[in-house]
């Protein structure tokens, strides 16, 4: 491969280091049980499910953050904006509770928008590869978690 062309997917996805592969796959896991039991489980254990389906996703998207953290304090140089944008997940998956302290809709809409962030947080991901502050294999395993992890909560929070 030319080393000024851009690594396809596979290239990136054979590069990802194996403890991380396997590590972040396993972590569709709980969401993937959680939709399941919304969606099919018995009746009695769909509250739980979603609420658990809730929390998962609102902790992954504050981790992404914590991760854009640290990938800006490990550079040389890096823009203001990504600390910044950094903290948006946690405040982020922070409002997504306002509704169930307030006794609201829960958490259906909350699952919703954590999905949709889970989706969008993949913007940062691709500007953090353009601009060589994520490692090479970064995209290879963040497009297939982040758009399992925002479908699952996506499912979940629809069937809610």
């Amino acid at each position: 491969m030319d080393q000024n062309a851009r690594p396809t997917f596979r290239d990136r996805w054979n590069e990802v280091p194996a403890p991380a592969k396997l590590l972040g796959l396993a972590g569709l896991l709980p969401q993937a049980a959680a939709a399941l039991l919304v969606v099919g489980g018995p009746l009695e254990w769909r509250f739980t499910a979603l609420a658990l389906a809730f929390a998962y996703a609102a902790l992954i998207l504050s981790f992404l953050g914590g991760l854009w953290w640290g990938l800006a304090a490990a550079a040389r140089r890096v823009p203001d904006w990504l600390y910044w944008v950094a903290v948006v997940p946690s405040l982020f998956a922070l409002a997504t509770c306002i509704p169930w302290s307030i006794g609201t809709d829960w958490p259906g809409p909350s699952l919703v928008a954590l999905g949709l962030a889970i989706l969008a947080s993949l913007l940062v991901d691709l500007r953090l590869d353009r601009m060589g502050i994520a490692p090479r294999w970064w995209l290879g395993l963040r497009l297939p978690l982040s758009i399992g992890l925002g479908a699952l909560s996506l499912v979940a929070g629809i069937a809610a």
